[in-house]
């Protein structure tokens, strides 16, 4: 990851942002920390005489980078010979085990919005339900297709019904997977017993998914996928009761293997998906369905997680 040692009477904020200038040429200001690690005497690769009490590390939020930034970017002419975008689940394969450990903590840090996390040995010592179950350690689906509002085109094959379900706070609920943490918003395939209803799908769907009821559905839109003449259709409503987790009925695993319910904020949810520049048009017609709906903008705060029933 970009960054490096802090030369003397240097601030981390201020070694970081020299290091950017020095590394890729780009100069910025950097004041957002996600995270502090604290690496202990016996993980450190240096002589013995200046590992201890161990070393400080800090991770700061580079913010997100269009395609203007990033052609600034001006390698030296020594040291960097490329660089390269990732998804998060690959960065084991790239970095030192510290060095994944640490960036995936403080991944997972920005999504949670709870401040900076401090970690030990790259892990948090107070750990959430993000880093609990290891999210980003899976790579996220790529559903990087064109979001169209309106309903779709009757030519067009309709196969997934989505919904962002609304808590009364803002909030909307996600599911994450077993065994891999992947996101999923409730919803699901089409079945004969709907009969073309998207709106009986969606319903049927996060009953049997999440174990919850929704009233007020309004529909928000469409992304298409063009190589398959397939659309997947987004709907938003409010959230009456979440009920306890259920097996997955698609895979009829047992109650060990059941999805986990989050309340997260529409921003926090699109940050576990991986759909593209298409994500901000979406969001914007999530917020002015939830507008509609009478609801108030979520405050920034951490993702909960959900382990007993609620009703609204």
């Amino acid at each position: 990851m970009p960054g490096g040692a802090v030369d003397e009477n240097e601030s981390p904020a201020q070694g970081a942002a020299r290091e950017l200038r020095e590394e890729l040429g780009v100069t910025m200001t950097v004041d957002r920390g996600l995270a502090v690690d604290w690496g202990s005497a016996d993980s450190i690769d240096a002589p013995a005489d200046m590992r201890f009490p161990g070393e400080l590390l800090h991770v700061f939020d580079g913010g997100v980078w269009d395609d203007d930034r990033i052609g600034e970017i001006r390698l030296p002419p020594s040291e960097i010979t490329a660089v390269e975008f990732v998804e998060p689940a690959r960065l084991p394969e790239l970095l030192s085990p510290a060095d994944a450990r640490r960036a995936l903590s403080a991944l997972r840090a920005r999504i949670n919005s709870a401040g900076t996390a401090l970690l030990e040995n790259g892990q948090p010592i107070a750990p959430g339900v993000l880093d609990r179950l290891g999210v980003l350690r899976t790579a996220r689906p790529v559903y990087r297709y064109t979001w169209h509002p309106g309903p779709a085109p009757h030519d067009l094959t309709v196969t997934q019904v989505w919904g962002w379900l609304f808590a009364p706070d803002g909030r909307v609920l996600v599911l994450l997977e077993p065994d891999t943490a992947v996101a999923i918003l409730p919803g699901g395939a089409p079945e004969e017993q709907d009969h073309d209803d998207a709106v009986a799908t969606l319903r049927r769907e996060t009953e049997d998914e999440a174990a919850a009821r929704i009233i007020n559905p309004l529909l928000l839109g469409h992304v298409t996928d063009p190589a398959a003449q397939r659309g997947y259709l987004r709907y938003a409503a409010a959230l009456t009761e979440i009920g306890p987790a259920q097996p997955d009925p698609a895979t009829g695993h047992t109650h060990t293997h059941t999805h986990t319910h989050i309340l997260a904020t529409p921003e926090q949810a699109a940050e576990l998906f991986d759909w593209g520049p298409a994500t901000a048009h979406q969001l914007a017609a999530v917020h002015q369905a939830r507008r509609q709906l009478g609801l108030p903008r979520a405050t920034r705060q951490p993702v909960t997680e959900l382990t007993d029933p609620i009703t609204w």
